[in-house]
């Protein structure tokens, strides 16, 4: 807990206490001399096997920063707290984090579900959250730095490309049930028929699901010929592992996803997913001196010399840089000064050039789409050539020219219209 210095003061019993117990001086003193931040992920759980990583990336970059000096030469402190892969246990510890310990920024959350489910908090008490993951978009909250890819960075480019490279037409879309993956399927159907082609099927199973072996089959029947996967979490190393052990091969019926990574990847074996597409801003085979750099040290923090890199571990590490950037410009660390101090910022970071789009508070990200190996890494086989500005509503109509998420907030008629 942090305390308030002049209740304090005026709290007699409070006082006393404190004079008895030299801890209360110590943390008060440690809150007075730190910035703290709230860092909020699963470390337990089905989602841990992502999150986890998430986790880590936030505290190496802390601690990168705090080698270097802290910020405005005070140390960061992390408050770190397990949101068990559940949105009602992450919407208490954002409760905890904001209220009791009165942290002026949260890094947190991979799924949308608990991103959801922190919101509410983060608005009423007008605090900010760092949030690393893509996900659907078609949301628009001042109190949100949102710096993962939004669908016209993940799936713009994906769907044409899918129909012109691969020739494929008839799409088979699968994923987990819950918001993140139903409002990526409406995306993609926008964009499939816009380019011609048809989705056949549109199926989901519960997040954390483990039997596929009816779900595959229906794959195997529909006469599609991609599939367009966005499965979640665990769920993806036995979707894929269930995909091969029913005879199906990624060369004649490809897995085209918005979620596999390389850690889903090392977690269910290269094998199974060798031949099938990935579309993210990062992937660990970016080939520059700074993302090998990150690599190395990545594995070095975390003390495995096997250890992979992803697109939401790669956005939570350069997000705590926005974040020093934008304290440093504001010259104070409350949540309205950050998030005025942060739009804007930029920084160099794995995957390449990152900026803070003012208008949205969305990040600016280069779309890239790869080919997974037998290695378990992704051989780029298409990118931009430079970062795209982030359009968190873009399945319906928006465009930089006429935004529907801007400074002032949503512009409800332009998204009826």
């Amino acid at each position: 807990m942090v305390f308030d210095r002049r209740q304090f003061l005026k709290t007699g019993a409070l006082a006393a206490t404190a004079l008895a117990t030299p801890t209360f001086f110590h943390r008060a003193a440690r809150a007075a001399d730190s910035i703290q931040v709230g860092v909020l992920f699963s470390l337990t759980g089905g989602l841990s096997i992502i999150e986890k990583s998430l986790a880590d990336a936030t505290r190496m970059a802390i601690e990168e920063i705090n080698a270097a000096g802290g910020v405005m030469g005070k140390p960061i402190d992390i408050v770190l707290e397990d949101g068990a892969s559940d949105p009602k246990t992450y919407a208490e510890k954002a409760s905890k984090l904001v209220i009791r310990d009165r942290v002026p920024t949260v890094f947190g959350s991979y799924t949308s579900a608990s991103r959801k489910a922190v919101l509410p908090i983060f608005e009423k008490r007008n605090n900010l959250y760092f949030y690393p993951t893509y996900y659907e978009g078609y949301e628009c909250s001042k109190n949100v730095v949102y710096t993962g890819a939004v669908p016209n960075q993940q799936l713009s480019n994906f769907i044409p490309w899918i129909i012109k490279n691969l020739g494929k037409k008839k799409f088979f879309i699968v994923g987990s049930n819950y918001i993140y993956p139903r409002e990526m399927a409406k995306v993609c159907k926008i964009l499939i028929e816009a380019n011609g082609a048809e989705w056949i099927a549109d199926e989901y199973l519960e997040l954390g699901h483990s039997e596929w072996g009816s779900m595959v089959n229906k794959i195997k029947t529909s006469g599609c010929d991609v599939v367009l996967s966005n499965v979640v979490g665990d769920s993806v190393v036995a979707f894929y592992r269930e995909f091969k052990n029913q005879g199906l091969s990624h060369d004649k019926l490809p897995i085209c996803a918005t979620v596999t990574s390389e850690i889903e990847i090392a977690a269910m074996g290269p094998e199974y997913a060798v031949g099938s597409y990935t579309s993210f801003p990062y992937f660990q085979a970016i080939d520059t001196d700074t993302n090998k750099a990150f690599i190395e040290r990545y594995r070095k923090f975390v003390n495995d010399p096997k250890a992979v890199t992803h697109h939401a571990l790669e956005s939570s590490y350069f997000q705590v840089y926005l974040w020093k950037q934008a304290v440093e410009k504001a010259g104070e660390a409350t949540p309205e000064a950050i998030r005025e101090g942060v739009k804007g910022q930029e920084y160099d970071a794995p995957n390449g050039h990152v900026k803070v789009a003012p208008e949205n508070l969305h990040t600016y990200l280069t779309p890239r789409i790869a080919q997974w190996g037998a290695d378990g890494q992704g051989t780029i086989v298409d990118a931009y050539p430079e970062p795209v500005f982030p359009l968190p509503y873009v399945a319906y109509g928006e465009t930089k020219e006429n935004l529907f998420c801007t400074e002032k907030g949503l512009d409800v008629a332009k998204l009826k219209g």
